[in-house]
């Protein structure tokens, strides 16, 4: 049947009108509700969370929760199927027009849940707040306490969730006064009960969730990790990272273990691992993986990232392949900028700028491990023999130390496939080298890291680089890049002045033994600050003027 345009696009609205008939809007209201009533208007409005769980949601249903009201509980998603162009929503709405525009408040204290999300898919939440700070009582039965959590229940999929514009903020699974043990924050993850933020969850093998967006969220002030992706065998996938704020995490800002295909980009991380609150672990990295593929972070703030091991602005654990942070900032973290741990391949920092980085030392504060600018590791857990990054691609990343610590490098003999160029190390001081630290401590040894490309980096002197490392570039450069700011905490700060001595980059070659080299490519065609350069010929992560 071959329609006119008018025909075909009144018979399309008349088919999405006899759709959305078979919708419903619910409305909830703690003080005005009653869970008696039908909940399809405001003036018969449900009141409570519990008589949403009850509901058998259908693709197009929304539920409205009223805005500037508390709503106390935990709502619990199972089983929820929406459809691509008919999500099922759950939000905030105005009552009244001269009341506050507060988004709806869930306060689940006494419960281990906000919002609990389980084998659903073509699910949305917008415009809440979440709060969940321990008990009255008896405490909740389960052994962590959490914002918002995506699981699998049984072998089946989750998939098209979207967490949009929510805040999480004061989620602790322990009472005020609760004082973790000394030990307890040396331990790799933790041992005890905590407060999370943004979970995903499948451990069932044959489980999955995919295609999952968590944008323009704020994770505030919880026991441990922020946002954490947990898969088994890379069942979690097709993750987007978007836009959010994460801020005075008791653990990492951002973690993700065993799922593959994630973007992270155009978040602010600060002050992950804080240690404000005796409820909180007291360490962890802006953001680090673990076990996953193909993982791109770029265009994200990791600063002030605080503990006595790790607390790196982001870091790559062991078992990764094609994990690539560029067009970020790292400023002031404990454990420094760039951490890269065994039996990785095919990984890269690059065009990025860190700024004060690796401030920690060892045995000062507690601390068990040395700060680090650059750190590649052979662990690969406790029960393995060491084993280096394979194909690492450090380059045009600039690095500013005003002197006022001592910047230390440490690089595991057992790397293979090291590539070091059009950087700038401009450190003021003098930087040391150190041994490998994580767990088990590197030994010492003849060994050489092999198949090295170290060459056409741009150092403030001889002494930016440690002198007694068998690696050293075969091609140095040294003097002042005269940035336009050092110090500040801005790109534009690093705008390097001597566009003389900037403009001497080189083409960045794949390494030798190198067949797979990294996605999209080693030639990269803008700057940190988004200026087009052909080739990208310069050095460090900015364009000069």
């Amino acid at each position: 049947m071959n329609l006119p345009f008018n025909q075909k696009f009144l018979f399309s609205f008349a088919v999405l009108i006899f759709f959305k008939t078979y919708s419903h809007s619910y409305y909830v209201h703690p003080i005005l509700g009653d869970d008696t009533h039908t909940g399809l208007s405001k003036a018969e409005a449900f009141k409570s969370l519990e008589k949403i769980n009850q509901l058998n949601l259908k693709a197009g249903d929304s539920v409205f929760l009223a805005k500037g009201e508390v709503f106390y509980g935990s709502l619990i998603l199972n089983n929820l199927i929406g459809e691509e162009q008919n999500p099922i929503y759950i939000g905030s709405k105005n009552w009244d027009a001269n009341l506050l525009d507060a988004p709806a408040l869930i306060d689940f204290k006494n419960y281990s849940y906000g919002i609990q999300i389980q084998n659903c898919s073509y699910l949305q939440l917008d415009d809440l707040n979440i709060t969940g700070e321990g008990y009255t009582g008896s405490k909740p039965n389960e052994n962590m306490t959490c914002g918002v959590l995506i699981h699998t229940q049984g072998a089946v999929s989750t998939s098209n969730i979207i967490l949009k514009n929510l805040t999480l903020k004061g989620i602790f699974h322990e009472n005020k006064g609760f004082t973790r043990g000394a030990d307890e924050v040396n331990t790799a993850n933790g041992t005890q009960a905590y407060g999370w933020g943004i979970r995903l969850i499948s451990d069932n093998p044959r489980a999955s969730i995919s295609r999952v967006r968590i944008t323009g969220c704020s994770v505030i002030d919880v026991s441990h990790t922020g946002i954490k992706l947990t898969g088994n065998n890379q069942n979690i996938s097709d993750v987007e990272i978007l836009n959010n704020l994460v801020y005075k995490t008791g653990g990492p800002g951002i973690q993700m273990s065993e799922v593959a295909s994630v973007y992270v980009a155009d978040n602010f991380v600060s002050h992950s691992g804080s240690d404000d609150d005796s409820r909180k672990w007291g360490r962890g990295s802006g953001l680090w993986t673990w076990g996953s593929s193909n993982v791109l972070i770029e265009k994200n703030k990791f600063l002030h990232a605080n503990g006595p091991g790790d607390s790196a602005g982001a870091h790559i654990d062991f078992n990764c392949d094609n994990i690539v942070l560029q067009y970020n900032i790292s400023a002031y973290n404990a454990g420094g900028f760039c951490e890269i741990l065994g039996n990785n391949y095919n990984c890269s920092y690059r065009f990025n700028l860190s700024i004060n980085d690796g401030n920690r030392t060892k045995g000062k504060d507690g601390a068990f491990q040395e700060g680090k600018i650059f750190w590649l590791s052979g662990y690969q857990g406790t029960s393995k023999k060491r084993k280096g990054p394979v194909n690492t691609y450090f380059y045009n990343n600039t690095i500013y130390s005003d002197g006022s610590y001592e910047p230390k490098v440490a690089i595991e003999r057992t790397s293979s496939g090291i590539l070091i160029a059009n950087n700038i190390f401009c450190i003021n001081g003098e930087t040391k080298l150190v041994l490998g630290d994580q767990y088990r401590p590197e030994i010492e040894d003849s060994q050489i890291a092999s198949n090295v490309v170290f060459e056409n980096n741009l150092f403030w002197n001889s002494k930016s680089w440690p002198a007694e490392l068998s690696l050293q570039d075969t091609n140095p450069k040294y003097g002042d890049p005269v940035f336009k700011n050092p110090g500040g905490l801005n790109a534009s700060d690093y705008i390097p002045l001597d566009s003389s001595l900037i403009n001497t980059g080189i083409n960045i070659p794949q390494l030798p033994e190198d067949t797979q080299s990294l996605p999209g490519g080693l030639q990269m065609s803008q700057d940190l600050l988004g200026k087009t350069s052909k080739d990208a010929v310069f050095l460090g992560a900015i364009k000069p003027e």
